[in-house]
Parts: structure tokens; C-alpha cells; sequence
């Protein structure tokens, strides 16, 4: 073993399972340069394989059968639960319930959805009690999913689909119709989390919806616009320890200006992930180059007809700019940070230490919009078109930047972060802005650290080690990863043709260190005799515990939550 922490992979021995050409000289390159350690739950061959950062994604997995084509694909919601085989030992402290959000419905009778975030809204949860689970699931009855039921056809336009226009109507009372307002989409299929005693399924506009994590039924439609003048919010909030949530909104401003807003709401529950940065004190926004044109906006329900997609704009001269704001009291810190153009899914962590903001970031390098590259055509492509579209897409990153908090206190030119432990910089220039340049923390060809977590319980806020995340392989997800922030150590969770979801990290409640716990994450083996699991793994070494396996095909998943 060399001075690099271990990459954990699982070679399946299934007679089923065969490897192409390519997969071979990667199973070559495992037996040659692996120390080989017998499994005892699956007849496995567990490969603890010893890499370094830029290499540890090379031996990833390829996917010529086309599996993870299951995952787009459309299924039926469950009357009752399903009983899950469970195989290794259900740890004693998880006791509740896995709460996952994401698409489930592709097609509506002929007309189909085109893009990954447009199916509508369906909620799984995986129960635990007493080390027996059960699996369940329903669709969330958005106005968009019960309208587009009813009248068999797409009714409410979604983020990359436009909505046919009503056969029953005339060209007359179309037109009135569209001039009547914008019908906003309900369709919250992006996450799930707690406000107060409720749970509510969100996605990215006003709208959210009030669910029954219990019997996953459908509660109350609540319009956000109805409490603060807001058009949408995030569907990731940052929660304080008290539980007090924070959020992200935006507001028309003058001039038709798209103005951002900080959104607080009183005391609820914990454990979340975010798409902006919150530390002790302040609150760290990334402005990229992707923008909203709000007259393509106002105008996309016209006569002709348009969606979301078509809105967005990206522009590589504007670059990117990190605003920063004080929580108490709120107050708008008027620094002008700038870095390169990149574009963001989501925050990891953020923490402050001797006078400077750290922040850590999923990134994907350059101005264009990454969302051009998840459209539904794409990603059901055979494997090797898969591959080439991935490359001509903008490469994703792990980045580390760091804010002075008093900026202007050295001279221009000058290097003004001083801490030790990151070759982060920030520059003054002479038209007063700051230029940031980044740590990467990690970066493979065309394999992102995306859907990120860590013990949040213990580290949200706070300088941190590990960070968990999905690893997308050209877009695909086949592999759960552990990066640590301070050395870029890695480690990966793999099996051929299985597709895991989002790792959400349960904290062991009589653990000490930040990595006692385990992470829980659905896993699609469409292959498999019993296709979706949910497997639990050692935070510590992505070794397996246990997994609960179900016969019947789950969807992608975006976000969801551990609800003890």
C-alpha cells in the first residue's frame, strides 16, 4: 500500500455477468494492481485497489448492455409495501424511513416527457424496523400529474417540455388562455425535507407540495408566493442547528432586472443538502454565467409555445460572480469576487477559519449549460453514444475557493489568502474586483463527484474532512464515492450494471469520528433477480453492510432524506 487511501470496488462472480473486451484489460489491471480480498455475503471478490486522486475513476466500470436505460423508463406506483430480502445485518440505530424523490412518469398516453426533469413527481421510501424493510412508493397528485392523467396528454409545460395545446379548443380561447397568466409547473420531483412538523416535496419554482411520509399520499398544494414575494425558491435548503430553514428565491427587480432573495423560516428539523453555501455567519451565493432571460420568460406561453429550457442563456464573457451576505443581520456584503466561468449543481460545505470563507463546490468547467446534455434522448442512447456526448460537454470538478473577509487591507496583485492548507488564491485588481482562482480537490475525465453530502449533523457550517457523493460516469451513475477535502483521498463503491442514487449519510449516534456511519443509497441492477436495493455502507471504507433487495425496477432518483 502506498501513502493514497484505498478505492474500494465489487467485481461481481454472477455466471450471468459477462465483461467486453474492455472490460477485461480494466479486470486485468484490478488483479495486477489490487490486493484481492475474499467476500463472504455475495461470493464476490471484494478489489481494495490503492490510487491516487487523478487516477481513481479510470477503472471505471463501462456499460456496452445499456442497463442504465431502465432507469428512465416509466413505472407503476404500489397499492401496499413490498417486503424486502435483506442480506447482511441491518445496523441497530437505523430505525425510519428513506425518503427519495425523482421521475417516474416518462410519457403521458403518446406524448412523451424529453428532458431528465420533466417526469412527474414520484416518492419512494424504504422502511426500517427491527432489521426487516419494506419498500413502497407513490406518485406525488400534483396538478400537473392529475391533469396530464385526466386528459392523457402534457397540460402543464415542464422544464423541457411544452404543453400541447387542449384539441377541445378553439384558436380563440387558446389565445386568451395564454394571456391569462403563466401556468407554473407543480411537479415536485427534486426533493423532500421537513418544515416545521410537515414534510413537503419541492422542485424549483413556487410551488410545493405538503406529503404524508407515512402513506405517501398527496396533502395540500402551497403556493410560496402566498407567504413571500418570491417566484420560486430552491429545492435545497440550508437548516440550522435549531432548525431554523434558510433559502434561496428570486423576485423580478428593477429594470426587469431577476433580483435574489434570503428566505427564513422559523425553527423545524435538520438534514439536508443545499445549492448555496451557509456558514456560522454568512451566506455564500454562486452567480454563473447562466441566466434567466426574463422576456424569453414572460413571453415562452405565447402562441407558440416554449419551455423552461428555452429561457436560459449562457454567456462566457460575464464569468462567474460569488456573492456573499451576513445572516445577522441580513446585510449584502458589497465585495465584487469573480472567477472563470463554471457551471454549478451544488454545494458541498462551507465554513469560515481566520478571516477567510472556504467553500467547496460540485463545478463543470466553462459557460454552457449542462442541463443541454441531460435530455432524455441523450441519456438513452447506446454506450458509446453516450461517451461522445459526454466529451463535448463541459468537464466537471471539485473546487475549493476561499473569500478574504477583508479584502482591502493588501495591495493589488498580491495573493491575499494566507491560510496554509490550500493553494486557493484571490487577487485585487485594479477595477476593484477580486479574482479567485480554485483548488481542485478532484477532477477525472468526464467522472463528476456529484449529489454531494457529509455528516451535516456534525460539519455543515464547520471546516470538515470527508465528503460523499454519486459518481456519474459520462452522466451515468454507476458508483458511490468518498472524497477526503484536506488530502484528495478517494474511495469508490462499484458494480457492473448497477446504478445507485444519491448517498445519504446517517450518523452513528454513539460514534465520535466524523466518518462513524454508514451511507444509504437505492441501487437499480436491472439484470438482477431482484433489481433494486437499498444498500448500506460503511461511511468509513464503502464497505457493504447490508442490502435490501426488492423485485420489482425503481427510476433515477434526484434527493430525498434519512427520516429517523
Amino acid at each position: 500500500m502506498n501513502k493514497h487511501k484505498c478505492t474500494s470496488s465489487v467485481i461481481g462472480s454472477e455466471p450471468s455477468k459477462k465483461f467486453d473486451h474492455k472490460s477485461k484489460l480494466w479486470l486485468f489491471f484490478y488483479l495486477n494492481h489490487c490486493q484481492k480480498k475474499p467476500s463472504k455475503s455475495h461470493g464476490e471478490t471484494r478489489i481494495i485497489q490503492s490510487v491516487s486522486l487523478m487516477c481513481v475513476w479510470f477503472c471505471s466500470f463501462e456499460h456496452p448492455a445499456g442497463d442504465y436505460k431502465k432507469i428512465f423508463e416509466t413505472v407503476e406506483e404500489l397499492n401496499e409495501p413490498l417486503p424486502a430480502t435483506v442480506t447482511g445485518r441491518i445496523p441497530s440505530f437505523i430505525r425510519g424511513s428513506l425518503l427519495r424523490l425523482g421521475p417516474g412518469l416518462f410519457e403521458v398516453g403518446a406524448e412523451p416527457f424529453y428532458h431528465l426533469f420533466d417526469g412527474q413527481a414520484l416518492m419512494h421510501k424504504f422502511d426500517f424496523s427491527n432489521g426487516q424493510v419494506t419498500y413502497f412508493r407513490k406518485f406525488v397528485k400534483t396538478d400537473a400529474y392529475v391533469r396530464a392523467i385526466t386528459e392523457k396528454r402534457v397540460v402543464i409545460t415542464e422544464f423541457g417540455t411544452c404543453a400541447y395545446p387542449d384539441p377541445c379548443k378553439n384558436i380563440f380561447s387558446r389565445f386568451f388562455t395564454y394571456f391569462k397568466g403563466v401556468e407554473v409547473t407543480d411537479n415536485c420531483l427534486v426533493n423532500v425535507y421537513p418544515i416545521g412538523e410537515d414534510f413537503y416535496a419541492v422542485t424549483e419554482t413556487n410551488y410545493i407540495t405538503k406529503v404524508n411520509t407515512d402513506t405517501l399520499e398527496t396533502l395540500k398544494k402551497v403556493d410560496m408566493c402566498d407567504y413571500v414575494n418570491i417566484n420560486g425558491v430552491t429545492a435545497h435548503p440550508q437548516i440550522e442547528r435549531d432548525g431554523t430553514v434558510y433559502n434561496i428565491g428570486n423576485c423580478m427587480g428593477k429594470g426587469a432586472t431577476l433580483a435574489y432573495n434570503i428566505v427564513k423560516i422559523p425553527p423545524t428539523q435538520k438534514d439536508v443538502h443545499s445549492i448555496f453555501g451557509m456558514t456560522e455567519n454568512y451566506f455564500v451565493f454562486v452567480e454563473t454565467p447562466v441566466k434567466i432571460n426574463l422576456l424569453k420568460f414572460l413571453g415562452a406561453w405565447a402562441i407558440r409555445g416554449s419551455n423552461y429550457m428555452d429561457c436560459f442563456e449562457a454567456d462566457e464573457t460575464k464569468g462567474t460572480w460569488i456573492h456573499i451576505a451576513k445572516k445577522d443581520p441580513g446585510e449584502y456584503i458589497d465585495y465584487k469576487f469573480r472567477a472563470a466561468a463554471m457551471g454549478l449543481f451544488h454545494h458541498i460545505n462551507a465554513y469560515e477559519d481566520s478571516g477567510f470563507v472556504v467553500f467547496d463546490l460540485c463545478t463543470w468547467k466553462g459557460f454552457e449549460f449542462v442541463y443541454n446534455y441531460l435530455w432524455l434522448a441523450n441519456l438513452r442512447e447506446n454506450w458509446d453514444e453516450v461517451k461522445k456526448n459526454a466529451m463535448i460537454a463541459p468537464q466537471p470538478e471539485v473546487r475549493r475557493f476561499v473569500l478574504p473577509l477583508d479584502p482591502y487591507r493588501e495591495e493589488q496583485g498580491k495573493n491575499l489568502i494566507s491560510l496554509p492548507y490550500t493553494t486557493a488564491t484571490a487577487t485585487m485588481r485594479e477595477d476593484g474586483t477580486i479574482w479567485l482562482e480554485p483548488e481542485v480537490l478532484f477532477s477525472g475525465p468526464r467522472q463528476a463527484f456529484e449529489f454531494p453530502q457529509i455528516n451535516y449533523k456534525m460539519n455543515n457550517g464547520k471546516n470538515y474532512t470527508y465528503a460523499y457523493a454519486l459518481g456519474l460516469n459520462h452522466f451515468i451513475p454507476d458508483g458511490i464515492c468518498k472524497l477526503n477535502v484536506r488530502t484528495k483521498e478517494t474511495w469508490v463503491w462499484q458494480e457492473p450494471d448497477s446504478y445507485p442514487s444519491e448517498p445519504l449519510f446517517v450518523q452513528n449516534p454513539e460514534g465520535v469520528d466524523e466518518d462513524d456511519g454508514v451511507l444509504l443509497t437505492i441501487v437499480v441492477c436491472p439484470g438482477a433477480q431482484r433489481p433494486t436495493y437499498c444498500l448500506i455502507l460503511n461511511a468509513k471504507d464503502l464497505s457493504e453492510i447490508a442490502r435490501a433487495e426488492v423485485d420489482i425496477l425503481t427510476p433515477v432518483t434526484f434527493h430525498g432524506m434519512y427520516k429517523p
